[in-house]
């Protein structure tokens, strides 16, 4: 049970969290030395830190809505899902790069890198408040180590890809296409596992 919800856990990270790896390559590669190196860590943790507060209020104060309504609040990563999908197919049609181009990297300190990691990530907690608002106590404690957890190996790899151009285009392509198919599917789970479609 607790190996399952580490796996969902891990694998809903990395799908909401593409774009912003891509984001962390870009700072580190602006990033003159290990001191300034730090501050992008410092600003991720705090940004993402801002966003699973966020998302935990969230899944608490939707502890308190009707517990019919509950498993409707997976037609938010729904329709996430094909806002993300309809961005894909408008950046394709008008000949754009997608999310490169969406949000300026001005800076690489930590208050910057915080303020862009939150305004990126607005859109994670209309995907995590679902999820943790369906789950208990000690799923929502492992969602968050998780979490918390992995924003450092995103470190560690958008480190990693400010060294190599090539993979961080690949991992922009199949961000636009595997995005919106997740997010959609996730909301569908949200709501089939929470009956909304009548008894399981």
């Amino acid at each position: 049970m607790q190996l399952g919800v580490i796996g969902q856990a891990a694998g809903m990270f990395a799908v909401t969290n593409v774009d912003d790896l891509l984001l962390l390559a870009l700072w580190f590669g602006r990033a003159p030395d290990r001191r300034a190196a730090g501050k992008v860590v410092a600003g991720q943790y705090l940004g993402f830190g801002a966003i699973l507060a966020a998302s935990v209020v969230g899944a608490v104060g939707a502890g308190f809505l009707p517990e019919g309504v509950v498993p409707y609040l997976g037609l938010l990563p729904i329709l996430l899902g094909l806002r993300a999908a309809w961005e894909a197919w408008r950046s394709r049609r008008d000949g754009g790069s997608g999310d490169e181009g969406e949000q300026p990297v001005s800076g690489t300190g930590a208050l910057a890198v915080a303020a862009v990691t939150l305004a990126n990530g607005g859109d994670n907690i209309g995907v995590y408040v679902p999820v943790f608002a369906s789950t208990d106590t000690a799923g929502l404690v492992i969602y968050a180590v998780v979490f918390l957890l992995l924003v450092g190996v995103w470190c560690a790899a958008g480190r990693f890809l400010a060294t190599r151009p090539f993979v961080a285009r690949a991992v922009s392509g199949w961000g636009h296409v595997l995005l919106p198919v997740v997010l959609i599917a996730l909301g569908v789970l949200v709501l089939v596992e929470g009956g909304a479609f009548g008894p399981g």
